[in-house]
């Protein structure tokens, strides 16, 4: 008996990690792939993966790279389990977004240390989240995990607007290496405000963009002779009706529990709203301070319109022939296109104006992941452990992420993310901004947290 239970705690001691060494380890490795410029345009991703295959093939973990760019190459790497269960995907992205030089306090490329934070384009998107990845592999490898399931790890290509190159190509081309039964991926984050832990966010759906183009004609003429038919006139109007148009609210699984577990960490008035959104008598009221002081939750309700970009004249002195708009169209998951489209063209009611889809590829709509499976138990554990004292909140993001092409395929995928506080969007410090930073402690937890959620969900029992 002694034997057996001497045997039983030296497995657990096994498969825990040296997290002090794990952290040194982390940290040298996301420097390394902060320091790679992938900016996205114009797409140069192979330095990150050409990193991260030597660092697994080091630890002989079989990698293979799909590409229909050589320059913007997708890694598939795996670890294969018994096949009891099916297998779970963890993923990042390795392109980010461009670069203002000018407006950045550090090197964008520098990774530089500051402040208990770390600087540089990618920080919190998306390589922490390609970073947790790697270290879950080699923490698995080397720890020699038995699984239940296979653990692919895919580092795509393309995410910041290019996806012909990453996930579409690899869904379209080479689906059998990355389908899954589970996904985690970008798309959520802990919240802090004031320094206080509020609530873990959870990407659990979202909604997906159309760009609509309405184009005005009227003949055109001479400025110093106003015309009724002028094509600006009539596109101005037809803007002005769109975007004074108040979309149908639509609740489902994700924002409908949203909605009720942010109340219970809310102030009584803000619960009183959330609460207060499925009563016919006081909805329109709360929808409309959501418009004005809640755009996030007001886009969250519906499908949502945004008019920005007008192109129109050539000349001062005449009025020209054509004007155009593109509206940026944020659908629901469930929401029929050409319906909604027919809709807009009852709201303008002029004939002298088109609503034409732009074709682009555009990522497919797909219902919300679920919550009340395996995944969604071990990311509310995950939470309760790592982040003490908050709630998990499934969200619906109001953007986009490359789960769409996975749930479409009718993968369960989540979106996550480290801890980041709420100020520093505001600030011009959050993912997309002018400058980009996570404070170090966040990574390293964030880098326990998806270890613990790939083992719950993938190890041995």
């Amino acid at each position: 008996m002694r034997m057996l239970l001497f045997l039983a705690c030296a497995g657990l001691h096994a498969q825990t990690p040296d997290w002090p060494r794990v952290e040194q380890e982390a940290l040298r490795h996301f420097q390394a792939l902060i320091r790679l410029d992938t900016t996205d345009p114009p797409g140069h991703e192979a330095p990150a993966v050409e990193y991260l295959q030597k660092t697994l093939e080091a630890e002989r973990i079989p990698v293979r790279i799909f590409a229909l760019d050589p320059k913007r190459p997708n890694l598939v790497a795996r670890l294969e389990g018994s096949g009891h269960k099916r297998p779970l995907l963890i993923m990042g992205h390795t392109d980010t977004v461009n670069i203002d030089p000018n407006k950045w306090s550090f090197p964008p490329f520098g990774a530089v240390q500051d402040g208990g934070y770390i600087y540089g384009r990618g920080t919190v998107d998306d390589k922490d989240n390609v970073l947790a990845c790697l270290m879950v592999m080699l923490l698995l490898k080397r720890l020699n995990v038995t699984l239940e399931r296979d653990v692919i790890f895919l580092a795509e290509a393309g995410e910041e607007g290019s996806v012909r190159y990453g996930i579409k190509y690899m869904v379209e081309n080479h689906w059998s290496e990355i389908d899954a039964e589970y996904c985690f991926a970008e798309g959520g984050s802990a919240i802090r405000t004031g320094g206080k832990l509020r609530y873990v966010a959870v990407g659990t759906a979202e909604k997906i963009p159309y760009a609509v183009k309405l184009v005005a004609r009227g003949p055109s003429g001479h400025g110093s002779r106003p015309l009724r038919t002028n094509a600006v006139v009539h596109l101005a109007q037809a803007v002005a009706k769109v975007a004074a148009w108040q979309t149908p609210m639509r609740l489902n699984d994700t924002t409908r529990t949203y909605f009720e577990r942010l109340a219970t960490i809310s102030t009584p008035e803000e619960a009183a709203r959330y609460h207060g959104l499925t009563n016919p008598e006081k909805s329109a009221a709360i929808q409309e301070y959501f418009a004005e002081k809640e755009p996030g939750h007001h886009s969250m309700l519906r499908t949502s319109i945004s008019p920005n970009i007008f192109q129109a004249g050539y000349r001062v002195n005449v009025i020209p022939s054509q004007a155009t708009a593109t509206l940026d169209i944020r659908a629901l998951p469930d929401e029929n296109l050409p319906a909604f489209l027919d809709e807009i063209r009852k709201v303008i009611r002029d004939p002298a104006v088109e609503a034409l889809p732009e074709a682009r590829d555009t990522r497919p709509p797909a219902a919300p992941s679920r919550l009340d499976n395996d995944a969604w138990r071990a990311v509310e554990a995950a939470a309760r452990r790592h982040y003490p004292g908050t709630v998990t909140l499934p969200t619906m993001q109001t953007g986009a992420t490359d789960m769409a092409y996975l749930r479409a395929r009718g993968v369960q995928a989540y979106g996550v993310g480290p801890m980041i506080d709420s100020e520093d969007g505001p600030k011009g410090f959050g993912a997309h901004s002018d400058q980009e930073r996570i404070l170090e402690v966040a990574l390293h937890t964030f880098v326990r947290f998806h270890w613990d959620l790939v083992v719950s969900l993938a190890a041995a029992k």
